[in-house]
């Protein structure tokens, strides 16, 4: 009966065969086959081409059957190394790359393992692909920190509560916390942990939002729909022109402003201005400069109507004034709010308008510098 060959190409020899010779086989075989499939390393000359390995029914030495393969020569750019005729069997194979390129290692079907330039590596041939030995460690102790472009940090420690930032492919840096209050600024080139700043000049605020617990310093222009809630307080002495323009939403009342000294507070005119009282009755007086005022209505002499431009939060508004100069008996004279009769409801005090008079010894009479102011 003749030899038959195992899948590592081991000679099986027949009953009765090899009578006086079959000694020189077993030792081929456990010398050579074995030990080639064991421990056996053999080099694989690439010469900027793919590279096929095969497999024959031989005992005797053969690439293929090798335990570790040392890819050496000219790659030429990405390769494939293909198991071939023969190889189509479970083995594992340890793969030296030795070359400039990757190579793919494969079988005639599979996909392969890719093995990257200079490395090494175990993969495992299972008759239909090229896999991987292992895909899972229960735990791994590196020698040496592992790199950014592998994946790693490049230290071998992180630092407590500092921040982490990129340096390239080089090992990360770390930003310390600093003092107490510190925030991470950039300075055009790095992160840097620093003061805040103290204060400064709040130039723009567009947009529309709501603000809540609010200090301004400075020169504050708004634009768009503000809405301060809460008390506005801790203004830093100083001059302040707040400028707010655009609508305004649903805003509720400033219950005070800090004064610069004593503790006192200090309430907001909701609306001012001067005007000239001697115009025509029934017509609108010509205003010399006010605020939140939309118009003067002279209803009679020294009689007039104030409408705001904003409604005032409440009727019960507080209202004053002063008046020089006019057409009477130059008596003085003090603004006062229009009642049908002394000391009576007034005719109109609402949050919209207020009925005035400028009223002397000599009665109601027209003035040329009028002035009002309302307070609440």
């Amino acid at each position: 009966m003749a030899s038959t060959y195992s899948s590592l190409k081991i000679e099986l020899i027949g009953t009765g065969e090899q009578v006086g010779t079959w000694g020189a086989t077993t030792n081929t075989n456990l010398g050579t086959t074995l030990e080639e499939a064991i421990v056996g390393s053999a080099d694989v000359a690439f010469s900027s081409s793919d590279v096929t390995l095969t497999l024959t029914n031989s005992n005797g030495s053969q690439t293929a059957r090798h335990v570790r393969l040392n890819l050496t020569g000219t790659s030429g750019g990405a390769r494939n190394l293909i198991l071939g005729s023969g190889c189509q069997i479970d083995k594992p194979y340890i793969i030296n790359n030795g070359l400039a390129d990757t190579v793919t290692v494969k079988n005639t079907a599979g996909t392969g393992i890719a093995v990257p330039a200079g490395k090494s590596m175990w993969v495992y041939n299972n008759g239909t692909n090229v896999v991987d030995v292992t895909t899972h460690a229960s735990s791994l102790t590196l020698g040496a920190a592992l790199p950014v472009a592998s994946g790693g940090t490049g230290a071998t420690t992180l630092t407590a509560n500092n921040v982490i930032l990129g340096n390239g492919t080089s090992a990360v840096q770390f930003v310390a916390p600093g003092s107490n209050g510190n925030i991470l600024t950039s300075n055009g080139t790095t992160w840097v942990s620093s003061t805040p700043s103290a204060g400064g000049t709040v130039t723009s605020v567009s947009g529309t939002g709501t603000a809540s617990g609010l200090t301004l310093s400075g020169t504050v222009t708004t634009s768009g729909s503000l809405t301060l809630s809460g008390t506005v307080n801790s203004l830093a002495s100083g001059t302040y022109n707040i400028s707010i323009s655009g609508s305004a939403g649903s805003a509720t009342t400033a219950t005070k402003l800090s004064t610069t000294s004593g503790s006192a507070p200090a309430f907001g005119i909701r609306a001012w201005g001067t005007f000239n009282g001697t115009g025509s009755n029934g017509s609108n007086m010509s205003i010399n400069d006010s605020g939140n005022v939309s118009s003067v209505f002279k209803n009679n002499t020294g009689d007039y109507t104030i409408t705001f431009t904003t409604s005032m939060p409440t009727a019960d508004y507080a209202i004053t004034g002063t008046v020089t100069g006019g057409t009477g008996d130059g008596s003085q004279r003090t603004l006062q709010v229009h009642a049908s009769t002394p000391g009576g409801t007034p005719t109109t005090k609402s949050t919209s308008q207020v009925r005035i008079i400028y009223n002397g010894q000599g009665g109601v009479l027209n003035s040329q510098f009028c002035s009002f102011m309302v307070i609440c």
